[in-house]
């Protein structure tokens, strides 16, 4: 039997994205549809480019509504915790003698570093989850070893 997928978790602006980017792409595959249609309608199609560059364009915006439609399916919004220990949706500072981080925990599906999101999974996140403000903890990286001390927590 197999196991059900976990759900995933979403702060209601990722969720948002995700089915902005679902109706995007529905959008996008009307259009490539068409375009489809067009380049079958030059004849040979062993021989035609419009055409095998119609169907990968088309294949490849189905790849990308059927991932979109797994993370709408699982997918639930889920509400950052108050309760002065670091979890999901929460905004946490952590410093050490480099600098400071400033960065939201999220679940994998919606971390981007550039964003200062990062995932509860990554070597960050876990060391930080379930931590208060004032703790230090030690991050183990590929690079290494490296202490942090947590500063805030919103």
């Amino acid at each position: 039997m197999q196991k059900a997928p976990r759900q995933i978790m979403f702060t209601n602006e990722g969720y948002q994205k995700v089915k902005d980017e679902f109706e995007r792409l529905t959008q996008k595959r009307k259009e490539a549809i068409t375009s489809l249609q067009r380049a079958r309608e030059m004849g040979d199609l062993s021989e035609n480019g419009a055409y095998k560059a119609a169907r990968f364009t088309l294949s490849d915006i189905d790849r990308q509504l059927r991932w979109l439609k797994y993370q709408i399916h699982f997918g639930v919004v889920t509400k950052a915790t108050h309760t002065g220990r670091i979890g999901f949706g929460n905004t946490v500072t952590i410093k050490n003698d480099k600098g400071s981080i400033e960065f939201m925990l999220v679940d994998g599906f919606e971390s981007n570093p550039r964003d200062k999101k990062l995932s509860v999974h990554s070597p960050i996140g876990r060391a930080v989850v379930g931590k208060k403000v004032g703790q230090t903890v030690v991050v183990t990286a590929p690079k290494g070893t490296t202490e942090y001390m947590i500063t805030s927590l919103e």
